[in-house]
C-alpha cells in the first residue's frame, strides 16, 4: 500500500511540475477528466498521466491538451525531470530522453542527428559534474547549441 501511495505522490509530482493545463498538466489524464476541480479529481488525471507516460509525448507532438507547451520553460521542467537518462543518453549520442528533448526544443528532424552529435562532443561542457544543477545544464546546452551553425536557429 506505501508503495502504491508513494507512486501516486511521485506521479502528482511529476505532473504538476511539468503542468501546462493546471494542477495535473498535460495529457491523457487531463482529457479523461477536462473539469477536474477537487483534488481526487486532480490525483487521478495526474495518476493517469504519470502512469501511462504520455506527456512527453503529448509535449513532443503538441497533442494531448500539450499544445504550446514547448519554450525554455517546459524544456528546463523536462530535463529536471529526465535529467539521468539525458546524461545517459547525451552521452551515448542517442536515446529516447533526447529525441524528447530535441522535439520540445522544435530542432526539426533533419537536424536531431547535429543536435545528438553536438550534445555527446560537449557533454563535460553540459554536464559539468554529478551536482550539475537543471539550469546549469540548460544554460551550458543553450551556449553550445547557439555556437552551432545548424542548432543556433533553435536558441533563442
Amino acid at each position: 500500500m506505501k508503495k502504491i501511495i508513494a507512486g501516486v505522490a511521485l506521479a502528482v509530482a511529476a505532473s504538476t511540475t511539468m503542468a501546462a493545463n493546471g494542477p495535473a498538466g498535460c495529457g491523457a489524464g487531463t482529457l479523461v477528466f477536462p473539469n477536474a476541480s477537487s483534488l481526487p479529481e486532480h490525483v487521478m488525471a495526474a495518476t493517469t498521466n504519470g502512469l501511462s507516460g504520455n506527456q512527453t509525448f503529448g509535449m513532443t507532438s503538441g497533442t494531448l491538451g500539450c499544445e504550446g507547451a514547448g519554450g525554455a520553460k517546459m524544456t528546463r521542467a523536462y530535463m529536471g525531470e529526465n535529467m539521468e537518462q539525458l546524461v545517459s543518453d547525451a552521452a551515448r549520442g542517442q536515446g529516447e530522453a533526447l529525441e524528447a528533448l530535441s522535439a520540445l526544443m522544435g530542432v526539426e528532424a533533419a537536424d536531431t542527428v547535429e543536435f545528438n552529435k553536438t550534445l555527446q562532443a560537449n557533454f563535460e561542457a553540459i554536464f559539468v559534474s554529478a551536482e550539475t544543477t537543471t539550469e546549469n545544464a540548460y544554460d551550458s546546452m543553450i551556449q553550445v547549441m547557439a555556437q552551432s551553425t545548424t542548432l543556433a536557429k533553435y536558441v533563442g
